[in-house]
């Protein structure tokens, strides 16, 4: 598990500035899913009851009612738990000399990559919709001069304030080194 305490290869000197997940928001809608993915069959389960209860009676309509109840319930659980897990463990770390991104992709595959605070040409934070406007979340994206072209933070809170850090923090370094000195702690 990650924590705000740990930085991927740590280097010397160097401190977390920000340390990001999605917005609560992301999680949220995945909850509301499950929900009404759960409670409405059931819902209907208990209003045809009399029938319901007369299909699983029989030697293998029922059984066969029965394992497609079950597996139905069983793949909005794993979706639900799949999408925590994605949810949880996508971060964004953001140091005094790097932006370090870390994403979950599935259950069993994570990618994790990083650029120096050097590379990077642009910030864009963008917000868009109502609920993104009301409950302050969006994406920022970074493009950079290095190899891989962009990165994005996706549903993050307070987009503007990441995009403002990131640009000081850029700044700085790229000051430092044109002085000859180190980046500032």
């Amino acid at each position: 598990m990650l924590s705000p305490d740990h930085i991927p290869n740590k280097r010397n000197n160097e401190k977390i500035v920000l340390f990001l997940r999605r917005h609560w928001f992301a999680v949220l809608s995945l909850v509301v899913s499950f929900i009404l993915l759960t409670v409405i069959p059931i819902g209907l389960a208990i209003y045809f009851w009399d029938t319901l209860s007369l299909w699983l009676a029989e030697p293998f309509f029922g059984v066969l009612l029965s394992v497609l109840i079950s597996m139905y319930f069983l793949g909005v659980w794993l979706v639900t738990a799949t999408g925590f897990t994605d949810y949880y463990l996508d971060t964004w770390i953001v140091t005094n000399e790097r932006i370090i991104n870390i994403e979950q992709q599935g259950l069993f595959q994570r990618v994790a990559s990083e650029l120096d605070l050097t590379t990077v040409q642009d910030v864009t934070a963008e917000i868009s919709g109502v609920l993104e406007t009301l409950f302050q979340f969006g994406d920022v994206e970074i493009q950079t001069a290095g190899e891989r072209e962009h990165f994005e933070f996706r549903h993050v809170p307070h987009p503007e304030h990441v995009k403002e850090v990131i640009m000081q923090l850029v700044q700085a370094d790229k000051r430092a080194l044109a002085t000859g000195q180190t980046p500032p702690a």
